[in-house]
């Protein structure tokens, strides 16, 4: 039976590549802060959980070694320059020598569309432009060099490039739906910025697939993952609505707002306390589209079919 880690496995999309995983009879560790965490996943046979820091690079190569393969999941949204740089950069620094060190053969990184390895300082977000530097870092080591001691051969690297995720228990179309039916209209920052929503499950089988080889394109490898329609956010926003039926399927009135404005709103929804529904930062990222380039392999490059959006959110977001 092979042995994967998987970091960030308690999360929104970790948990179904575990269930996954376990599906195709891999033997699963998830690391975590707290055992707590863990309590959607810890039902699941052949599923290991440990307790440990993450950016404890001790420890982190000592849970590491004697796996088959990695999977990184670990990512945060919001944050100043020094909490994207901890986790988007330094954290995959050390996954990198934990799994030199510990001869993991696989390594499958989820990163972002918009992302750029070899130009990250050309992203117009700190976000974006930390996870193209957590890519470059973990290409690097996937390539394998050096010489005498510090030789080493690399390993096999997958990196995953998904659009917006959505699914049943996301913090995205229920978050919308759950807005409009509070607020009697929606003042949007970034209503023009296109994504193309890519299903939660079809992530997951993305992973899979990637660690069973289905791309059959040399190492390293960068896929994106995306679904088959593209929408403004402002679509998004009132598609969200109509399917949870909010005002009788009619949603709220939606006001894009000028620039200057939706700045000035993310600035004053940083200041509460808490995580913010939008940041700054966020909107720096939406100043370029979330869909496909075209230039790189997709969902279909793995044997998946992409899922619509509307059919699967109809089936999980709570009607009025």
């Amino acid at each position: 039976m092979k042995k994967i880690i998987v970091l960030g496995g308690t999360g929104f999309v970790g948990a179904r590549v575990c269930e996954k995983l376990i599906r195709e009879g891999w033997q699963v560790t998830v690391p975590t802060r707290r055992r707590s965490n863990a309590t959607n996943i810890m039902h699941l046979p052949s599923l290991t959980v440990l307790e440990l820091d993450l950016h404890d690079e001790a420890a982190l190569a000592g849970a590491v070694a004697g796996h088959d393969a990695l999977v990184n999941l670990v990512a945060i949204l919001h944050g100043d320059q020094a909490a994207f740089e901890h986790v988007h950069v330094a954290l995959p620094k050390k996954i990198a020598r934990a799994c030199l060190a510990g001869g993991v053969a696989q390594v499958v990184h989820i990163s972002a569309l918009g992302a750029d390895s070899l130009q990250p300082e050309k992203s117009p977000s700190m976000y974006l432009r930390s996870k193209g530097e957590g890519e470059a870092v973990l290409l690097q080591a996937a390539a394998g060099g050096g010489a005498g001691a510090a030789a080493h051969k690399g390993f096999d690297l997958s990196i995953l490039r998904p659009s917006v995720i959505f699914g049943e228990g996301d913090k995205f179309l229920n978050l919308f739906a759950k807005l409009q039916k509070v607020f009697p209209l929606m003042p949007l920052a970034g209503a023009a910025t296109r994504f193309q929503p890519v299903w939660v499950q079809d992530v997951a089988s993305a992973v899979v697939a990637c660690l069973k080889g289905a791309n059959g394109q040399a190492s390293p490898r960068i896929i994106e993952l995306a679904g088959p329609d593209v929408y403004t956010l402002k679509e998004i926003v009132q598609l969200a609505a109509q399917i949870s039926g909010v005002a009788g399927g009619l949603g709220r009135p939606v006001i894009a707002l000028p620039t200057w404005a939706g700045r000035l709103q993310a600035t004053l929804i940083g200041l509460a306390p808490g995580q913010p529904l939008m940041s700054v930062d966020n909107l720096d990222s939406m100043k370029i589209d979330n869909v496909a380039s075209g230039k790189l392999p997709g969902l279909a490059s793995l044997g998946i079919t992409a899922s619509a959006l509307k059919p699967i959110a109809q089936q999980y977001l709570v009607r009025t």
